[in-house]
């Protein structure tokens, strides 16, 4: 079997869980061969990860560069683009300008459908041989969004966008549909590692072979876009253009994905409410080799609080540090280690954190101590573990800590509840009082500790474990790749056809499935 695994600024270039899952499965599946779609800034990025055996390729789609030889936009006439653009181009734009709080459920569903269609209008301008990029740049398309705008937002209480607000959206759009004019994929399954722009490569893949396809979720994507938009210096129609861009784009690949496979069951009921179909939802939490964490055999002489993971602001670093320093206030001898690499783009967030540090007094006791060979080190260098993040899919750390033994104290977002249970103890994001609290209680209480992290490793082997995860996706591939009979129709219709794509029902004794997902 031939998998193209898809991903959006992560494996094999940038560590991070979702770099962990896809190495977790192409390793665990030798006897697939399989290729890699990489979204990449420019094309110039270097691998972080070896290359497996049956790693075939890795395709590298530069999303803001030239990019790499085989990576080359379309090239078209000049000036209009003409009725073939323009008619998919409109439909594009209604579903992006309707204002959301307008539209009927009925109607939302409709617009995705829409939204979809115009996609596929637009990968068929470009495969004909239309410049998509410069289409969508020219000034009939400005104008048309301009237009849109007026003749849909009536009474619209923001401004309405300027010509350079129709330029800064279009540009942005236009970086983000690059993957509808790259060379479309060959495989039996194309399997998109998260929502949004990765979906576009299954897309075209169906349009063009029938390639079925399964989308895994393990952070919110949309959610996340939304949140990373807080922070954004862009006018008001930007944000409402390029944020219903996300939208409509993750309904529409709800609505083409033959699989769904949420990491959590949070992540389940986000996707149902933006319009995914039960009937082809499949809840598929990560797993871990036991073996690789083992439990600790002892803990540290000095209270400590580990964290473990990227230095990132939606791990919110700043609630961790705040909350250690109400620790140490009760408990001077306490120590905070925090260990993971930073991201280039994320200096200015390390820098952050070390201010803080210094501003509260925490110098020496709360310290940063950059990526780490061996995740177990980080995990077993604290009496408890620690993850205080606004955003989570169904995270690796919680899981590996688990693991080792060792309870955690968690934010509620996400998966993460899920993955603790009652071995552990999640409070509210941002709220740093909280945290300290919970680490304080576990700090002092040692019967306590030790017997929840006890409980923590006993569930991992339970539910969580490498080989029960890798035989639900294999249960998956292998039942969409599975010969369609005489007189069926193509796969990715057959949910239109039947009224339900539902992938097989075998699962590994004892995986923890929400039944309320089939």
């Amino acid at each position: 079997m031939r998998i193209a695994l898809v991903s959006e600024g992560t494996y094999p270039f940038a560590m991070g869980g979702v770099s962990i899952w896809c190495e977790q499965l192409i390793r665990g599946m030798p006897d697939y061969r399989w290729q890699v779609v990489a979204l990449t800034v420019d094309g110039s990025e270097e691998p972080v990860f070896g290359v497996p055996e049956n790693l075939d390729r890795v395709h590298s789609v530069p999303l803001w560069g030239g990019g790499p030889e085989d990576y080359r936009p379309r090239r078209g006439s000049r000036g209009r683009p003409g009725a073939a653009f323009t008619q998919s181009y409109e439909v594009f734009l209604r579903a992006l300008v309707t204002p959301l709080e307008t539209t009927t459920a009925e109607q939302g569903a409709a617009n995705r459908s829409l939204f979809l269609l115009a996609l596929r209008g637009l990968y068929e301008y470009a495969a004909d041989g239309g410049d998509l990029s410069a289409a969508l740049m020219s000034n009939q398309a400005l104008g048309m969004m301009v237009d849109a705008w007026r003749d849909l937002r009536v009474g619209e209480s923001g401004p309405a966008p300027t010509l350079a607000d129709a330029l800064q959206a279009t540009w942005l759009i236009e970086h983000m549909l690059r993957p509808l004019s790259a060379p479309v994929v060959e495989a039996d399954i194309v399997h998109c590692s998260m929502n949004g722009l990765s979906t576009l490569v299954a897309m075209t893949a169906k349009w063009r072979h029938g390639t079925p396809s399964v989308m895994s979720e393990h952070g919110i994507y949309l959610r996340e876009r939304y949140m990373s938009y807080l922070e954004e210096d862009a006018s008001h129609a930007v944000r409402v253009l390029v944020l219903s861009f996300f939208r409509s784009l993750a309904g529409a690949a709800y609505l083409t994905s033959d699989v769904l496979a949420p990491h959590s069951a949070y992540n389940r009921r986000w996707q149902l409410h933006n319009g995914a179909d039960p009937e082809r939802m499949w809840t598929m939490y990560n797993g871990v080799e036991p073996g690789d964490f083992p439990a600790a055999l002892q803990e540290p002489q000095t209270p400590t609080i580990a964290f473990m993971g990227r230095i990132d602001p939606l791990k919110d670093l700043h609630t961790l540090i705040r909350a250690f320093a109400q620790v140490r206030a009760e408990m001077p001898t306490a120590r905070l280690r925090i260990f993971g690499g930073t991201p280039a783009v994320n200096q200015y967030y390390l820098d952050s954190c070390r201010q803080l540090i210094d501003e509260l007094g925490l110098t020496g006791a709360a310290v940063l101590e950059g990526r780490i060979g061996n995740a177990v080190d980080a995990y077993h260098a604290g009496n408890i573990v620690a993850l205080t993040s606004i955003s989570e899919g169904f995270p690796y750390t919680v899981v590996e800590a688990m693991a080792c033994g060792r309870p955690t104290v968690c934010t509620n977002v996400g998966g993460v509840a899920e993955a603790v249970g009652d071995t552990g103890i999640v409070v509210a994001p941002r709220d740093h009082a909280a945290v300290a609290k919970a680490c304080l209680t576990l700090l002092r209480d040692d019967e306590l500790r030790l017997r929840l992290g006890a409980a923590a490793r006993q569930r991992v082997l339970d539910h969580f474990t490498l080989s029960q995860s890798l035989q639900m996706y294999r249960n998956v591939y292998e039942g969409l790749a599975a010969p369609l009979s005489a007189g069926q129709p193509p796969r990715h219709l057959r949910g239109q056809a039947r009224g339900r794509v539902r992938p097989p029902q075998q699962r590994s004794p004892g995986f923890p499935i929400n039944e309320g997902a089939r």
